[in-house]
């Protein structure tokens, strides 16, 4: 009888609002006109707390925290890691008016002797190589994509059979204007500690092996993370504004600093991230006159 009162009062009160508002507060858990225009995308915790210690005149309403950096108003939310989560989180932001999103994170290097990778070092990607799961369902849904999306054969069928997975890896691209804007600042900022590079987003965190990073650094791969990939392709569905701006955490590979495989921590790796959110924070102005 209980649960019976419960649902038709829950469906009562839906009747007030959209199917829309009814997503997002599902998600978000908030009313879509609590969302700027403006979003930073953090997965990892210690990127949302050093985030949330620098945002100004902080409103929290439920998943979602406003306030402003460097005087532009902002909404902060945690995506939490992975693919999934970052497309469920962009569908409810894209109900919103946000127009920009900039995923701010950490992402694994892979040393290179053509581009040196190290850890702290601040990552610009160009270009995402889609390895997970959720692309394929979007382009499914979407499959007029196949012929907008650059593509190529997965580099590991050149060192094992793919038994299962993605056998065509499609590229997504963040906005183009973002990320040049981030490139310039960052020349300037950090001239000796930031890349440009091709990533490589994945699902799975604990397949990382030797055979995985030959295959990558086949084709020139130099940086891998879980969750840009999706952010770009849906900024392109979407018509979203979307741009990644990274830190190298770990080195998979590494005999030293494998995050999988070594306990020690690198002295770089929080002054990275502490130089990405500085990045962020002093473009910030330049970011709100593409809105």
């Amino acid at each position: 009888m209980l649960n019976r009162m419960k649902n038709e009062l829950l469906n009562l009160g839906l009747k007030f609002i959209s199917v829309n508002e009814k997503i997002v507060r599902m998600l978000l858990e908030t009313s879509p006109s609590n969302v700027n225009e403006i979003v930073i995308l953090p997965a990892v915790k210690i990127v949302m707390k050093k985030l949330l210690n620098k945002l100004q005149n902080k409103r929290i309403y439920g998943r979602i925290y406003n306030g402003e950096l460097n005087d532009v108003k902002v909404s902060i939310v945690r995506s939490l890691v992975g693919a999934p989560n970052c497309a469920m989180t962009v569908e409810a932001l894209r109900r919103c008016k946000t127009k920009i999103i900039i995923r701010i994170d950490v992402c694994g290097g892979i040393e290179n002797e053509n581009i040196p990778i190290s850890i702290g070092d601040i990552i610009i990607p160009k270009l995402a190589f889609c390895d997970e799961g959720t692309t394929p369902q979007y382009i499914r849904e979407h499959p007029s994509l196949v012929n907008e999306l650059e593509s190529i054969s997965n580099p590991m069928g050149k060192f094992q059979n793919l038994l299962t997975g993605n056998q065509t890896i499609f590229i997504s691209k963040p906005n183009e204007k973002l990320k040049e804007l981030f490139l310039s600042n960052c020349t300037a900022l950090f001239p000796n500690k930031f890349k440009e590079t091709n990533l490589w987003t994945t699902d799975a965190l604990f397949c990382e092996s030797l055979e995985f990073i030959r295959a990558l650094s086949s084709i020139n791969i130099h940086t891998i993370d879980m969750e840009s990939s999706i952010l770009f392709l849906l900024g392109k569905i979407y018509n979203l504004k979307t741009v990644s701006l990274l830190s190298v955490s770990d080195l998979p590979g590494h005999p030293k600093y494998d995050l999988l495989t070594s306990n020690e921590i690198h002295p770089d790796m929080e002054n990275g991230i502490d130089n990405a959110i500085k990045l962020l924070i002093q473009i910030l102005p330049n970011v709100k006159r593409e809105i």
